[in-house]
């Protein structure tokens, strides 16, 4: 009898203990499992080597800062998801987490979210409204015994006034833009100072240099992950430049070793990265760690080297593509040059093609864009094929007031040209973008493309941002209206044009065309103590044709047609149908 009580009392106090505290990589791998919604790969999670080096950052008391610059395809997100879930089950507190939109947020707390916390056993019901007293939990505020977790968007700031947190988790940084109350980044810090133990993780894929991203990682330790040669031992970072593969066979692509000249093939990979290692490069920085990671040291199947450089190789020729390749697989911001655009230079590289009998074989698609003044219409054609070359065929303005018919009148007629093709049928203008943003037009504008629309003829506002998308469909009092991100446009417009290989010129070009394009230069001007870029006009110098161009260029992604199928049109001989005769009813016009 005695006997069976003292076990009674061991087993009843061995269950009134604590369960051990665990580190944070061993507590993810032995607790979360990702739904196929969050994961290619569903189930119980096994974190990569280079995953349990950011773990343990989070886990060192002595540091408050982690920053993680990073490329896509490397886990980060899902990361972040086991992150917060081990702060909801095992120290609960006040976390906030900020994304650049509103949309980012519900996606994040819909998918990965909710969708780990339903797959994982130790933690389903923790996040559920039944598990909230107050019956105040939302998709994007969420309560729990001892803490909360909220989402807010960084691009509405006044919203983090009112949350405190001890743990801020930012998430892709770099698409954070600096408003009015000033940068979103600082404005989440400034509400983690309550607490002492407070943790601030930040990460992006950088998109340009200057960057908040590339400036945290520059302000940390700057860590970075080496993984051992199989052939000497040596520890090194594997970068793009030491990737080779024999020409025309990017399959083959392999890894040279810095330190022994050897090519490492991708089967070693995984157990180079499994070996692999973090490394400070600036000890005298404490309390805050900084990580730098790139798709190259993945072991995502999609990431293996010889699909990397296939991606290399489809995107070396256009700065777009180009640029994309570098943010999202190096993990390495975009740097462009800042000179100025010489508009002599381009005006040299006039061709002997135009508009309306000199139309380039290689044009398949036509769009337009129009920048909109009180007394003109400034109007901009633009060509494109199937390559990556886009060609100005022609410039030219409608004068007139702004507020009269005639002069929309004389647009469309502009708008409904029909040219013949050199291989013998006819293009159109497939769609085009009219300023509606500035001098109070925009009535006039969404008056003219409200019933245009099944052209494509739509109305367009600019608005800055440089990882805005080029075209985002909105409303402006009831009325279709596309938001323009110019900055973005603009700066893609800007590295083709300083390559001088992808834009082409008509020889009917006047100088004055080039004089406005050339109009604005890219800057980098501190905002609140941060440095932002943007572009800046030349004093004097005005700025309608680049403008028109931006939105020509813009328009493109309107046009989602099969090129190879408009090639075959182009190629009939049949001419266009004459358009019909209508006959305007007096009585039905009230004459």
């Amino acid at each position: 009898m005695g006997d069976a009580l003292a076990l009674t009392r061991r087993r009843a106090l061995a269950a009134l203990k604590p369960p051990p505290v665990l580190p944070l990589a061993e507590w993810i791998e032995s607790t979360i499992h990702f739904p196929a919604t969050v994961s290619a790969l569903p189930g119980k999670v096994r974190l990569w080597n280079y995953q349990r080096g950011i773990c343990e950052a989070i886990d060192d008391p002595a540091i408050a800062r982690i920053t993680v610059q990073k490329s896509a395809r490397i886990g980060y997100t899902s990361l972040l998801t086991a992150v917060i879930a081990n702060y909801v089950g095992n120290a609960p507190c006040p976390i906030l987490a900020v994304l650049p939109t509103q949309d980012d947020c519900r996606d994040y707390a819909v998918g990965d979210i909710e969708g780990t916390f339903d797959a994982s056993p130790a933690l389903r019901g923790l996040l559920d409204a039944e598990a909230d007293e107050t019956g105040r939990s939302t998709l994007l505020a969420k309560r729990f015994a001892g803490g909360s977790l909220k989402l807010v968007a960084a691009k509405s700031p006044r919203n983090l006034r009112r949350h405190n947190a001890k743990v801020l988790l930012l998430d892709e940084i770099d698409g954070f833009e600096i408003g009015q109350e000033g940068d979103p980044i600082k404005l989440a810090e400034m509400r983690t100072l309550a607490f002492p133990d407070r943790k601030i993780l930040a990460g992006s894929t950088p998109v340009f240099d200057h960057g908040p991203v590339s400036r945290l990682y520059a302000e940390s330790d700057q860590r970075v992950f080496e993984v051992p040669c199989p052939n000497c031992g040596a520890f090194n970072e594997v970068k793009w430049s030491a990737i080779e593969w024999p020409e025309g066979q990017p399959a083959g692509a392999a890894w040279r070793c810095p330190s022994c000249q050897t090519l490492i093939a991708e089967r070693l990979k995984a157990a180079m990265v499994e070996g692999g290692r973090w490394r400070v490069t600036a000890p005298h920085v404490t309390g805050h760690a900084g990580f730098k990671v790139n798709a190259l040291v993945s072991p995502h199947a999609n990431a293996a080297w010889g699909i990397l450089a296939a991606e290399f190789l489809r995107a070396k020729d256009n700065p777009a593509t180009l640029q994309t390749f570098v943010n999202l697989t190096l993990g390495e911001p975009w740097r462009e040059a800042q000179d100025d655009l010489d508009e002599h230079e381009l005006a040299a590289k006039r061709e002997p093609f135009g508009l309306p009998d000199r139309l380039p074989s290689e044009v398949l698609v036509i769009t337009a864009g129009v920048d909109c003044q009180d007394d003109r219409l400034e109007l901009v054609f633009l060509g494109h094929g199937k390559g990556d070359e886009t060609y100005v065929l022609a410039h030219s303005v409608i004068w007139g007031a702004i507020d009269a018919d005639t002069t929309w009148l004389e647009l469309d007629d502009a708008l409904k040209t029909i040219w013949r093709h050199p291989a013998g049928g006819v293009l159109r203008c497939d769609a085009a973008v009219i300023d509606s943003g500035d001098g109070g037009h925009a009535d006039l504008v969404h008056s003219f493309t409200r019933s245009r629309f099944g052209r494509r003829i739509v109305s367009g506002k600019g608005v800055p941002g440089f990882s805005r998308p080029f075209l985002q469909r909105s409303r402006s009092n009831g009325a279709p209206l596309f938001l323009v991100g110019v900055d973005a446009v603009k700066a893609q417009l800007f590295n083709r044009l300083a390559r001088g290989d992808t834009f082409r010129f008509s020889a009917d070009l006047e100088p004055v065309f080039f004089e406005q394009l050339t109009s604005e230069r890219r800057v980098v001007r501190y905002y609140k103590g941060q440095p932002v870029r943007r572009f800046e006009r030349i004093a004097g110098k005005r700025a309608e044709t680049l403008d028109a161009v931006t939105y020509a260029l813009a328009a493109r992604t309107l046009v989602g047609l099969n090129l190879d199928r408009r090639e075959e049109e182009v190629a009939s001989v049949t001419g266009a149908k004459k358009s019909l005769t209508v006959i305007r009813s007096k009585w039905l016009s009230g004459v």
